[in-house]
């Protein structure tokens, strides 16, 4: 089993219309063993900035604080927010430095980039445990049911989502998909990031 699968868990992230959605499942587990139910695995970075961690659950904790750090450092240095293709160059170069001993970590990044004109435009990127971004413009998927989540977001997502249906879109998905992998499920968290507005809910999920 690779350290990759060990705890178990994954993540999605889909684009909509002026919205953005993300979503992890709550499984934490050792192998086939389950440990905990609300292991959330998507961290707030910025209001408009939200990063998926799926892979080992140490690892999990160490990034989120390196990057929480690094953001701070950003934010001081730059005095203003950082944007979500920027945070995204800051991820790959976190993870390359690490290239000969990674984190077992494929982050996910979900986020709304500010335009010249003053509106948002979605985005979404992921990268492999050494940086390498991998720039999407309909979904990202990673952990350890991410052939499934592939699927089942190929047959689901459709361009210019509302927030309301890219929510029920992107529930439908994660929550299809992780039913047929043994090391996620067990509920789900799901974001939708607006210009107006971050909305949260916790979805019940099989505990089988």
């Amino acid at each position: 089993m690779s350290f990759m699968d060990h705890n178990g868990g994954s993540v999605i992230a889909m684009v909509g219309k002026e919205c953005v959605a993300i979503a992890c499942d709550l499984r934490l587990g050792s192998g086939p063993q389950g440990i905990a139910s609300k292991f959330e695995k998507i961290f707030p970075m910025t209001d408009r900035v939200y990063v998926g961690l799926p892979g080992l659950a140490t690892d999990v904790t160490t990034l989120h604080e390196q990057f929480r750090f690094r953001l701070n450092m950003y934010t001081i240095k730059e005095e203003r927010e950082i944007e979500p293709e920027k945070f995204a160059h800051l991820v790959s170069s976190t993870l390359y430095e690490r290239r000969f001993g990674p984190y077992y970590i494929e982050p996910v990044i979900a986020g709304l980039e500010r335009l010249p004109s003053g509106g948002y435009k979605p985005f979404i990127a992921s990268t492999d445990v050494i940086g390498c971004i991998d720039w999407s413009k309909d979904f990202s998927v990673a952990g350890t049911a991410s052939t499934k989540l592939f699927g089942m977001a190929e047959g689901l997502w459709e361009p210019d989502l509302e927030p309301e249906d890219l929510f029920e879109t992107i529930s439908q998905t994660l929550m299809n998909a992780v039913d047929r992998d043994a090391y996620s499920g067990w509920g789900a968290l799901v974001y939708v990031i607006t210009k107006d507005q971050v909305i949260k809910r916790v979805l019940k999920g099989r505990m089988d």
